[in-house]
């Protein structure tokens, strides 16, 4: 129909919303990488606290008038060599060292951040995003972080699956799982710091682990759960853009809401399909369909 046509098509005439799209498409994909090892570990915290680390960088870099994104992945890398320094040196577990790094990364840019009196605005955009003011250069960047995040995650694939899986595994192979937890926190760390132009620091997290979880519940393999999320984040960033014009949402708050709306009826649907009587007989699965699924994906995965 074509009133249905000009609904969906009418906010990608204008150029912005266009960039828009293949902006957060390539951080859906970017966030479907890393997100898919971040959810198989479970992790999710570790995106969050990057995000929040990314402020002092952020906050220098745009006082200073440089490149936030040049800030942002300074401040990220920082913390995430801090966050390896901790558990290797201190023995801390990770999630205690992500919990430290992130509250010391958090206050230290509100200090920074409260010595200007102009600075309300750029921290909005920059805890919320602004996927309309994506320009070719972020595409460019977004581009350059994809290549990055699917290199890395292809050359530490067993490592970080062995960890994933059991970590004593992971060393009686040889396989380095203090190598690996290193190249997990740097795919994160790309992810983080490539895609919270399009959905903020705050909001960086639904891309990152709600996709990747809605296609694990699904999926039999690491890959096919990367290209499930892909997919899926792809269709929330689409959703979420022509809602936020129809209905003058914020775009990137509108893009995480999606997000995770997918991730619940992804998760509704195969517990009704899980619950479904199959010859009479209940599946002996059918009570926990999605608290393991991760799990589940890595162990056929390594086998």
């Amino acid at each position: 129909m074509p009133w249905i046509t000009e609904l969906l098509l009418a906010p990608f005439e204008t150029a912005f919303f266009g960039r828009a799209l293949v902006g957060g498409v390539l951080a859906a994909a970017i966030c479907a990488i890393a997100g898919t090892w971040v959810v198989a570990r479970g992790m999710a915290f570790l995106g969050e606290a990057l995000g929040h680390g990314m402020l002092p960088g952020v906050a220098v870099a745009t006082l200073l008038g440089g490149s936030p994104l040049a800030g942002a992945a300074v401040s990220a890398a920082l913390m995430a060599v801090g966050i390896g320094w901790l558990t290797r040196r201190a023995r801390l577990r990770d999630d205690t060292a992500i919990g430290i790094a992130f509250v010391g990364m958090l206050a230290l840019g509100v200090v920074i951040v409260s010595h200007s009196a102009s600075f309300a605005t750029d921290a909005t955009a920059i805890l919320f995003g602004d996927v309309l003011a994506i320009q070719q250069g972020d595409l460019l960047a977004l581009g350059a972080g994809l290549a990055a995040t699917a290199v890395l995650a292809l050359a530490l694939h067993r490592p970080i699956l062995a960890l994933a899986f059991d970590e004593r595994i992971a060393t009686t192979l040889g396989l380095r799982p203090g190598l690996a937890r290193i190249g997990l926190v740097a795919l994160v760390t790309i992810a983080v710091v490539a895609s919270y132009q399009a959905v903020g620091t705050l909001l960086v997290v639904a891309l990152l682990v709600a996709p990747p979880a809605a296609a694990a519940v699904w999926s039999r393999s690491i890959l096919g759960t990367m290209a499930g999320g892909a997919g899926v984040g792809a269709l929330a960033v689409a959703v979420g853009l022509i809602a936020s014009w129809h209905l003058g949402t914020a775009a990137g708050a509108s893009i995480a809401i999606v997000a995770v709306l997918a991730f619940a009826a992804s998760s509704a649907l195969r517990a009704l399909l899980d619950l479904r009587p199959r010859d009479g007989a209940r599946p002996a699965h059918a009570t926990t369909p999605t608290t393991d699924a991760p799990v589940r994906v890595a162990e056929r995965s390594a086998a």
